[in-house]
């Protein structure tokens, strides 16, 4: 009786660890939340056209830190850092015009048109983070 017992629990933890096997190495490979996020990265560089064209749309949109900002010319590409700042600006300064809007109107603490608009330009410079 004992040596039923014991190849039938033998039994049981063979089959739990080949069921169990496939699902930790798929959880070994498959890349967590961070590192598919660290995986995507801004451009080097931006495109003048891009960076112009982006800068457009935050001045359409009403920012007055892209307007006093200067169009890029006289080189081909500029820093993402050049973008990454006038995307931030562009940011905190409609945050702090649409403070006193209700939160229907709002997303990420800003109006939804200029919601639209930072995003719009960022995606114009393929820029995912600022």
């Amino acid at each position: 009786m004992h040596r039923t017992l014991r190849n039938a629990l033998a039994t049981v933890l063979v089959t739990g660890a080949l069921t169990a096997a496939p699902a930790a190495v798929a959880a070994e490979q498959a890349p967590s939340t961070a590192e598919a996020q660290a995986e995507v990265r801004n451009p080097k560089t931006i495109k003048v056209a891009d960076y112009n064209q982006a800068r457009g749309t935050l001045i359409n949109a009403g920012s007055k830190t892209a307007a006093k900002s200067h169009p890029a010319h006289g080189t081909k590409d500029v820093p993402v850092s050049h973008g990454t700042s006038l995307l931030a600006e562009a940011r905190d300064e409609f945050r702090a015009a649409d403070r006193n809007l209700p939160a229907d109107q709002k997303k990420s603490d800003m109006s939804i048109p200029h919601y639209n608009a930072v995003h719009s330009a960022a995606a114009t410079m393929g820029i995912d983070r600022w």
